[in-house]
């Protein structure tokens, strides 16, 4: 069964970054250090959300974005004072409508560079649903068998992360559903 989703906007240029609309919070700007350069002036979060029947929820990211092209997991930037699990649901809802009222964290991994940090919240899906591209940083959200993961084209961060958040992933699930 394909739990994909196609973005779809005729005419579109999937290389041009879409025109900036309403404020910008003040964590959306980049940070450099030694470590090189990362998105979210205050951090960044995702969610990898685990649905049992059908795998991980996978963002296709747009070709404009850093590291465009490559699959990944829904989140951003966090706001000033936003702790990581409400920054990473927020930006999960925001970009492919996860319902945090429908999932349960299962725990968090943060990779922290010093000046920057990245939250990875791990989230097992409660109640079905199906992602909805609803922002331009998408080309598109699929659910994705967990053996099937390796073998798509990973954001780099997440190809880092995954062989040791999949263990742990796949660890708490089988606890859960005891």
């Amino acid at each position: 069964m394909d739990h994909s989703l196609a973005a779809t906007s005729p005419g579109a240029n999937p290389h041009a970054r879409p025109p900036l609309t309403g404020p910008r919070d003040p964590g959306d700007a980049w940070v450099e250090g030694a470590r090189g350069k990362f998105w979210g002036r205050f951090g960044a979060a995702g969610v990898l959300a685990y649905d049992p029947g059908k795998g991980v929820l996978l963002q296709h990211r747009a070709l404009w974005s850093h590291n465009g092209g490559t699959w990944g997991l829904p989140g951003g930037a966090l706001h000033q004072d936003e702790d990581a699990i409400t920054g990473a649901l927020r930006e999960a809802h925001e970009e492919a409508a996860v319902p945090a009222a429908d999932v349960t964290v299962l725990f968090s991994s943060v990779l922290d560079v010093g000046y920057w940090s990245y939250t990875t919240v791990v989230v097992q899906v409660t109640r079905p649903f199906d992602p909805v591209i609803s922002d331009p940083e998408s080309l598109e959200l699929s659910w994705v068998p967990v053996p099937e993961v390796h073998g798509k084209e990973l954001h780099p961060g997440f190809a880092r992360s995954w062989p040791e958040l999949r263990p742990r992933l796949l660890d708490l699930s089988s606890k859960l559903s005891q």
